[in-house]
């Protein structure tokens, strides 16, 4: 499986190279990230060897592929899908902060070529997410839902994308997504699923779904102590996409595969 990582100098995009060394039969072929200017044009290995030409924008790539894994930001999005419909190739994307506009292109651009998107790769926030869409329907509405996420104080966007991920999961027609509380008076309506952002540190990722009812609490939790499940979900979600046909494909398609 042959791979170019969008942002690869990026924090992810350096975890995704990094774990797809230790994998057989994947190989990083090239790299795309607007900061070839500060970083050099090459990606290396540990041992300072070459592996991989690095270009500023995907329509300076002269290297085809199986599939594109994107780590980068929105900005790169149009070059991306412009060079992935050319080329005829897979595109995972993991990049956050999405406009409703681009995902919306994002959708349409699918039924040309197979694209995976996630907020999140790492298997064990999905599963927690299914968990929660189970738990919600045992409960119902008696219980209150309420998000907290903590990431490190250089995460750019608010609330995370897994945040909302989850939120979106937990929401019906009715529902009122409430960001932070300040300022807001009145009682809490029972539709709203309330959602709250913390940055500090280096906190990699702490996600909390809370179903507060009446004399009790019930807690799901993730805490991400690296990474590299993110990247491993990435590269799973990369070799799950690369034969499959054009469409829209997501972590829940990649779950009921295992």
């Amino acid at each position: 499986m042959e791979i170019i990582i969008c942002g690869c100098f990026g924090k992810m995009g350096r975890e995704v190279f990094k774990t797809a060394l230790t994998r057989e039969n994947t190989k990083i072929v090239a790299g795309i990230d607007r900061n070839v200017k500060k970083f050099g044009n090459v990606i290396k290995d540990s041992e300072n060897f070459y592996v991989a030409p690095v270009f500023e924008n995907a329509s300076q790539v002269n290297i085809k592929c199986d599939v594109i894994i994107d780590f980068s930001s929105p900005t790169a999005l149009d070059s991306l899908l412009e060079f992935a419909k050319k080329n005829s190739i897979a595109l995972v994307i993991c990049a956050t902060g999405y406009t409703q506009e681009q995902c919306d292109l994002i959708h349409e651009f699918s039924k040309n070529v197979p694209v995976f998107m996630s907020s999140n790769t790492s298997l064990a926030v999905n599963l927690l997410i299914k968990l929660a869409k189970i738990s919600k329907q045992i409960l119902g509405n008696e219980f209150d839902i309420e998000i907290i996420e903590k990431h490190h104080n250089q995460k750019v966007d608010a609330p995370s994308g897994t945040a909302m991920m989850m939120a979106k999961s937990l929401s019906e027609k009715n529902t009122e997504l409430v960001f932070n509380r300040t300022n807001i008076e009145g009682k809490r309506n029972s539709n709203e699923i309330g959602i709250h952002c913390i940055r500090g540190g280096t906190i990699k990722g702490e996600h909390e779904i809370i179903f507060a009812g009446l004399g009790e609490c019930f807690t799901l939790k993730h805490v991400a102590e690296s990474r590299e499940i993110f990247a491993r979900g990435a590269l799973s979600a990369a070799e799950f996409i690369k034969s499959k046909s054009s469409g829209f494909y997501t972590m829940t398609d990649l779950m009921d595969c295992l």
